[in-house]
């Protein structure tokens, strides 16, 4: 019987429901460090998550995409085994479900888990139980598995240093507000830099243009015809546009004397807090990025090989499809995300505008070079990597270590709850279809 359009629905929708575990647990840890700092209210961090996290999904979620989808399992192993595009289907179904109940499940209770630990663990876990352990690309799953470590401790030490620059060029200085009104804006300018040079090389290069030649009419990517000195130039005055911006809004800040009694930095952080407005921005669009592969990459696998039942090596990826990946994000967030940005925002170490701004910058930073370098990372081990960096740049009382070992532990957890559950739903769906046939 030919279920094509049963598979294909069933992956919409755990698809979805994936999207929506992301949006609930990870954007709430993107977005923790800007409430956290109360640098935004929680609404404004909803509304400024909900626009770039769409805008990264959309725009450069194409090339993590392809690692989650065909980077974890070896296709020439696959493809000499009995019923092996059925099995890849219920075993892609089988992992988007068994990740979307554990983050819900792990959202309830305030834990900020990794979604990428869910889904590449459900993914191992049906493909080394329900077809054979040699299906796995261990090399594969030992680069993303050391980059659970590497991407905590270089956004870690980013972080560490970049809130030393602070400390050094502004907080130590006899007038650190003149101070705070001449470098932010540099700041300021590296952010916009990072995000569009990424944007452009990495984002873009998945949004095609309809142009006409002799051959007829063909798709062409949108900056295929700008050479790397063209992008510089491009990413350097968005840079200088957004600085400008910032600029602008900052001289607007005035001494507040009267706060300063209470705080010495009160007046400082409110210029920190303009610059953290900006970093929440970058750091909501360079995990829509990375992140949205996470509920997308299975969801196009199934798509590809459900229409003929066959494994395709190459399948192009409905922009539609990272459309329902960002929409589905954006509703987790709105819906559920509070619950865990205290944990993050909060509980780990006391952070201000200026503490906030190192760790957001250093976890964006190492998100969007991972989504550049096709390499699915954890946001949630980043960002707290980075929280930790900010910590211990004030010194090791500053940190809160038993919600850390909280942390790690929830994070120690994941791997086998989401191997666990995909297991026992492909087992399921393969008994319900098979059998049926």
């Amino acid at each position: 019987m030919d279920y094509a359009n049963v598979y294909i629905a069933l992956a919409i929708i755990f698809g979805l429901f994936m999207a929506w575990g992301v949006g609930a647990n990870d954007v709430a840890n993107a977005m923790a460090t800007s409430v956290g700092s109360k640098a935004l209210t929680l609404k404004q961090a909803v509304v400024i998550a909900a626009v770039f996290e769409f805008l990264g999904a959309f725009l450069a979620g194409g090339g993590v995409t392809k690692t989650i989808r065909k980077g974890i399992l070896d296709p020439g192993i696959l493809a000499n085994t009995p019923h092996a595009p059925e099995l890849m289907v219920f075993g892609m179904l089988a992992a988007l479900l068994a990740a979307g109940i554990w983050l819900m499940l792990a959202t309830r209770m305030g834990w900020p888990v990794s979604t990428t630990h869910s889904i590449v663990g459900a993914i191992v876990g049906f493909a080394a139980v329900g077809i054979g352990i040699e299906t796995v690309k261990w090399a594969k799953v030992g680069a993303i598995v050391a980059s659970w470590i590497t991407s905590p401790l270089l956004a870690g030490l980013i972080a560490f240093f970049l809130f030393l620059s602070v400390q050094r060029l502004i907080l130590d200085t006899d007038d650190p507000l003149k101070k705070s009104k001449r470098y932010v804006p540099v700041y300021i300018f590296v952010v916009g830099f990072i995000i569009t040079l990424v944007t452009i090389f990495k984002g873009l290069k998945h949004v095609t243009i309809s142009t006409v030649t002799d051959s007829g009419i063909q798709q062409v990517s949108l900056t295929k015809n700008l050479d790397t000195a063209e992008k510089l130039l491009i990413a350097v005055a968005v840079g200088l546009l957004i600085a400008l911006l910032g600029h602008l809004l900052i001289k607007k800040i005035q001494p507040d004397e009267k706060a300063e009694k209470d705080f010495h930095f009160a007046s400082v952080e409110k210029v920190f807090g303009v610059l953290m407005m900006i970093t929440a921005c970058a750091m909501a669009f360079a995990h829509g990025s990375n992140d949205v592969a996470n509920a997308v990459g299975p969801m196009a696998a199934v798509m590809s090989i459900a229409p003929k039942m066959e494994l395709v090596q190459k399948s192009a990826l409905p922009i539609w499809v990272l459309a329902i990946g960002g929409g589905g994000i954006v509703i987790g967030l709105v819906t559920f995300g509070y619950k865990v940005i205290a944990t993050v925002g909060r509980n780990i170490t006391d952070l201000t505008p200026s503490r906030g701004f190192a760790a957001t910058l250093a976890a964006a930073i190492t998100v969007v070079v991972a989504s550049g370098t096709k390499l699915p990372i954890s946001t949630t081990h980043t960002l707290v990597g980075a929280v930790l960096g900010v910590g211990f740049a004030r010194g090791l009382g500053a940190v809160n270590m038993r919600v850390v070992r909280t942390i790690f532990m929830s994070w120690i957890v994941t791997l086998p709850a989401g191997a666990i559950m995909a297991i026992m739903f492909f087992y399921m769906f393969k008994g319900i279809f098979m059998s049926i046939a």
